[in-house]
């Protein structure tokens, strides 16, 4: 539970425009994030086909570490994010506000651990989290292992899960 709320507390300064005493002050080193269109088919998250396309972009990263052959291992990211999820079947669609801020560990067997505070789209295939088959926007403070075959489990400190999939259906 400390380890989340000091992560919490980071990822406040970061969302700030602030930095936590281990890394620079300022806006150098942050790099823009763009989140990449997709189309899910009917059955992979929700029961109808999807396709997802952010109308607002403004998401930025900032490598805080790296392993020792030069990837990142920690990265932090934040800004503004406004995904539109929509139904390809019937055009229904929802604008999902997931713009949080979140520091990601990337381990070196391709595991991951999320610290996250606001705002996050959240995918979860079936049987491949401790969430049901579905596309979340997650809320609030949590963290987020992703295992290296993908499994999330999510474990919310304080926050909600929204099911996009039930506001196009």
């Amino acid at each position: 539970m400390r380890r989340v709320l000091l992560a919490a507390t980071a990822l406040a300064a970061l969302a700030l425009g602030t930095s936590p005493a281990s890394a620079s002050s300022g806006p150098a080193g942050w790099e823009p994030a763009p989140t990449p269109p997709y189309d899910l088919p009917a059955g992979t998250r929700c029961d109808v086909p999807v396709h997802t396309e952010p109308v607002v972009d403004e998401v930025v990263q900032r490598v805080l570490a790296r392993h020792t052959d030069g990837s990142p291992s920690r990265v932090a990211y934040r800004g503004d994010l406004v995904v539109r999820v929509t139904d390809t079947a019937t055009g229904a669609s929802y604008d999902a506000d997931v713009g949080g801020s979140a520091i990601v560990d990337h381990h070196t067997d391709g595991s991951q651990k999320w610290y996250v505070a606001g705002p996050v789209l959240v995918g979860v295939g079936e049987d491949a989290g401790n969430l049901a088959r579905g596309l979340y926007v997650l809320d609030g403070v949590y963290t987020m292992d992703i295992s290296a075959t993908g499994y999330k489990s999510v474990h919310l400190v304080h926050g909600s899960a929204d099911d996009l999939c039930a506001r196009i259906a």
